[in-house]
């Protein structure tokens, strides 16, 4: 299996990783030298590099020349509200291995978790790093953003520029392969908590663009059903 480290700045010759990645490494991979690694940047660029030496305070790798791994179109953004537990990190994880673009969070009304100040940044600061480490695990070349936002319109301010605009319903027509196989540049997919959205919040989003979809006949949990989408929306499109 390919071995990625995230790095500043993927540039070719020869350069040194130390800290978390230099644990990783070694730690956690226990590669030797000799070893091929993929260096990554969380922007895109990609080099192809093997380990010429490792001490306990770094790993050096000697890198080829750089390029670019472009993200699958269409980008797909996913507006999910705070999930209680682990469950929260498991969605985005999740997220990030379907090949979700970008995610959202935002404060729904029936949402088990409240959070403000200092406790949301925090919040958010942790989701970021583990959509990092699901990138680096399922082979991204570029991270995925995780922003939280205060409310929603904040989060539908943030998708400003998706023209293809969804929001996840029990009650709504089963998506189909041939129903998305054709969407815009940017796509924008909103779902609920787990006692689901509250009228007012489907209204508005309704009122914003975004159109019911459904996912079949069954309710799938908070944290399954923004997965789901977008790996339909993966598959229809082929990206």
């Amino acid at each position: 299996m390919t071995v990625r480290v995230r790095v500043a700045a993927v540039i070719a010759g020869e350069l040194a990783i130390t800290g978390d990645e230099h644990h990783y490494l070694g730690r956690v991979r226990r590669v030797r030298v000799g070893d091929a690694v993929v260096l990554v940047d969380g922007a895109g660029r990609v080099a192809d590099a093997q380990i010429v030496a490792m001490t306990d305070g770094e790993t050096r790798v000697r890198a080829g020349e750089p390029r670019v791994e472009a993200e699958p179109r269409p980008r797909v953004h996913a507006l999910i509200p705070w999930i209680k537990g682990d469950r929260m990190e498991h969605c985005v994880e999740k997220l990030v291995e379907v090949g979700c673009s970008r995610v959202v969070v935002w404060p729904a009304e029936r949402a088990v978790v409240k959070l403000t100040g200092a406790r949301l940044a925090d919040r958010a600061r942790k989701l970021a790093e583990a959509a990092i480490a699901a990138a680096r695990q399922c082979g991204r070349a570029a991270d995925v953003e995780v922003v939280a936002v205060e409310s929603l319109r904040d989060a539908v301010e943030a998708v400003a520029g998706a023209a293809a605009r969804f929001v996840l319903s029990p009650t709504a027509d089963r998506a189909t392969p041939s129903s998305l196989a054709t969407l815009a540049d940017d796509v924008a997919l909103a779902s609920g908590p787990e006692g689901g959205l509250a009228p007012r919040e489907l209204d508005a989003l309704v009122a914003a663009g975004f159109a019911p979809l459904g996912l079949g006949p069954r309710v799938l949990r908070a944290e399954t059903a923004p997965v789901v989408a977008v790996a339909l929306i993966r598959a229809a499109t082929g990206s």
